[in-house]
């Protein structure tokens, strides 16, 4: 007979405040990520951190505003460190109450195994199943490897968590010092832009590259969504789905009947991933879904294992390029925007996948304060941060082409990229060049 939890629950059950009454000054307080960060007890730590000094939350793209850092607006006693930036993490940054921790998104269970102290982690999961274990949801990434560190490991769990089928994607109650019973509140819904002109004409671009029985990796954004759009009403077959996020055009593509795993090498017959933000229409789907196999981010991230899959689509955004190829992805001079997340990772494992290809994408210009600027730029802006290196960016795309930089020379790339800036910033792209002597006066 199978052995009841229920008396173990019952033991380790504790308020929110009473779990928020553990941290002390000083202390490494880990919130996790996106939909596994904790709300009841961030709101009940808010009641009290007026009371503490120097205690650091980290977390990674929060879905909704953190209550303990809203109750210090001066951060004279809490702050908030962030692996990657969702939007809310962003306007803390700008505000001076966060700051970003660099990582490449992949290796953030081996960090935390290797070299981070976590004094004590409260992450939301589904409620406790038959067999004693917390669900993590749709927020597997480092999540396991957060239990084995901390010191003090509680739950908050909210019975609308979907259920996740995969690996490393819970936590026993043995390992659980304490459990928070949550309501079945809505888990927080994360809107695509819906795709304009300029995503629509890169994703026109893209689609015909991409191979029926090719493995793809979407990223976040309006424009990689758009390629799914597209591929949704194609003629291709047989897609397979291996990738950091999963989000809702994953579910389009799969009703399309476009995606079946059928080639894959890992996985086969079903779509990996390590997070999931979007709808509730696409957390549904998730829920209990033997189609999907969520593991920690260092299965779905790094380049040995993207790589096993042959025909690894992997499509990307980048805020700025420049002639030589190197892309900045996070950053607006040292105001950080997101972070490197996988970015570099996919590109990687991409490349090294049989018949691979990756993709950098861009609209050609951005307007900021009534002023049209070039985002390909004969070099890049002071302080803005290299995501993926010139050595390892493949395919650039942008409304007006889309080329190759493999295997080309400074001059040949430069060449390349000016002619898929917008027209009107080519000329002062090419007179740039010739400065910087990127392009020499002869031959090219």
């Amino acid at each position: 007979m199978p052995t009841s939890f229920d008396g173990e629950l019952k033991r380790k059950l504790i308020s929110a405040e009473a779990a928020a009454a553990r941290v002390k000054s000083g202390d490494w307080v880990e919130y996790g990520f996106g939909l596994g960060q904790p709300d009841l007890f961030d709101h009940a730590l808010a009641q009290r951190v007026a009371s503490l000094e120097r205690v650091k939350i980290r977390g990674c793209l929060a879905m909704r505003p953190r209550a303990a850092i809203d109750a210090d607006s001066e951060a004279r006693h809490v702050v908030y460190l962030s692996w990657y930036f969702s939007g809310l993490e962003r306007k803390m940054h700008d505000r001076g109450l966060a700051h970003h921790i660099p990582m490449n998104f992949g290796e953030a269970p081996d960090n935390y195994r290797r070299f981070i102290d976590v004094d004590i982690a409260v992450l939301k999961t589904a409620p406790m199943d038959s067999h004693g274990f917390f669900n993590f949801g749709p927020a597997v990434t480092y999540h396991k490897a957060i239990t084995e560190k901390a010191k003090t490991l509680i739950v908050e769990t909210n019975p609308s968590m979907p259920y996740v089928f995969g690996i490393e994607n819970a936590v026993h109650i043995d390992d659980v010092d304490g459990i928070i019973e949550g309501a079945a509140t809505a888990m927080p819904e994360l809107k695509n832009p819906p795709a304009n002109v300029v995503d629509q004409k890169v994703a026109q671009l893209i689609a015909p590259e991409i191979p029926s029985g090719a493995c793809i990796q979407i990223g976040i954004g309006a424009m990689p969504n758009a390629v799914c759009e597209l591929l949704a009403t194609s003629s291709i077959t047989d897609l397979g789905g291996h990738t950091e996020m999963f989000v809702d055009s994953l579910v389009s593509l799969f009703h399309a009947g476009k995606v079946t795993g059928a080639h894959k090498q890992t996985n086969r017959y079903q779509m990996a991933y390590t997070f999931a933000a979007g709808s509730k229409t696409m957390y549904d789907f998730l829920d209990r879904n033997a189609v999907c196999f969520a593991g920690p981010v260092d299965y779905t991230n790094l380049p040995n294992h993207i790589m096993q899959n042959d025909r690894v689509i992997s499509i990307c955004n980048a805020a700025q390029i420049d002639l030589t190829g190197q892309a900045c992805s996070e950053s607006a001079g040292i105001r950080q925007i997101s972070g490197t997340g996988g970015q570099l990772q996919f590109v990687r494992g991409a490349y090294a996948s049989r018949e691979g290809k990756s993709f950098i994408c861009l609209a050609s210009t951005f307007e900021r304060d009534a002023r049209r600027s070039s985002r390909i730029v004969a070099r890049i802006d002071d302080c803005n941060i290299i995501t993926t290196p010139r050595t390892d960016v493949m395919y650039v795309v942008t409304e007006y082409g889309i080329v190759n930089l493999k295997g080309k020379s400074v001059p040949e790339r430069a060449r390349a990229l000016i002619s898929i800036a917008h027209p009107d910033f080519r000329e002062d792209l090419e007179r740039q060049a010739r400065d910087y002597r990127l392009i020499p006066s002869a031959i090219f």
